[in-house]
């Protein structure tokens, strides 16, 4: 693993890299209030091995990368789209395959439609079509609902509170398939909530507007399309990932049978197989 931050146009984006430079790029990009660390390294050390050279970032407000005043974001979802783009110029990558989680999943088809030419596939993991309306599709179950609404009276600087909070978090998004690992999660959540110096300002990621332009546009998308989803994802219901086959043309959709809003170690095979074949294009 290789570490760099990438300082473009005033801003900050730390990076780590994996594999073989010279091997095909694969840039990932994480959700809301997620540092890039929510890529497993294990992961992203596994997809190297198959032969991709494998970065990860921190979006901005997250991790290492640069903050802003908690409630005040001076950026959009088109900025941050652009970050990607930052972040290959930083290592000299003309085109990339482009993945990304959740929030990090919108992210990543801006990138595809704004930046075509940046972007030779894409991989979408737990997240909705963008610019499409929806409205007809199952939303966030009122479970998952009723645990967010919780965060409206959480201290963000009272460490023990964030990482009870982030724990219940994560086991609210875990799917039905496989054991919750309490441990792990409050160890890692710990780790990140350290790391961060700063974990209100993620909180920002939930003011962000942007990505007018590409509204209805996704039927014009350009880079082959894989969908990973969970069957039992409570933010996303299946029915979203189901939704790209609708809209873009010769999509692939993955389901992770049981599986919820997560990159649970156990279904990494699936996940990483399935990558590894649509990245050779």
């Amino acid at each position: 693993m290789r570490t760099r931050t990438i300082k473009a146009d005033g801003v900050e984006l730390a990076t780590e890299a994996f594999g073989d430079p010279g091997s095909p790029a694969i840039l990932l990009i994480m959700g809301s209030m997620a540092s890039m660390l929510w890529w497993p390294e294990k992961f992203c050390g596994q997809l190297a091995l198959g032969g991709r050279h494998v970065i990860r970032y921190d979006n901005r407000d997250t991790g290492l990368s640069t903050k802003y005043p908690a409630g005040k974001p001076q950026y959009s979802f088109d900025d941050m789209a652009d970050d990607a783009i930052r972040v290959l110029d930083g290592y000299g990558i003309s085109a990339a395959h482009v993945m990304g989680m959740s929030m990090g999943g919108m992210i990543a088809q801006f990138v595809a439609l704004k930046h075509p030419n940046r972007t030779r596939t894409l991989t979408l993991i737990s997240t909705s079509p963008a610019g499409v309306d929806t409205a007809h599709l199952p939303g966030t179950t009122a479970a998952y609902m009723e645990h967010s609404g919780r965060a409206a009276d959480l201290d963000w600087s009272n460490r023990n509170q964030v990482i009870e909070f982030m724990v219940a978090d994560v086991r609210a998004i875990a799917g039905t398939r496989h054991s919750f690992d309490e441990q792990r999660a409050r160890e890692f959540i710990a780790a990140d909530y350290d790391r961060a110096r700063g974990f209100e300002n993620a909180t920002n990621h939930f003011l962000l507007s942007g990505g007018d332009e590409w509204k209805d546009q996704l039927t014009r998308l350009e880079a082959p399309l894989l969908v990973i989803h969970g069957t039992s994802d409570p933010i996303f219901p299946i029915e979203h990932g189901r939704e790209f086959a609708n809209v873009v043309q010769q999509a692939r959709l993955v389901e992770i049978e049981g599986g919820g809003h997560e990159l649970h170690p156990k279904d990494w095979d699936i996940m990483l197989g399935a990558l590894i074949t649509h990245t050779c294009e």
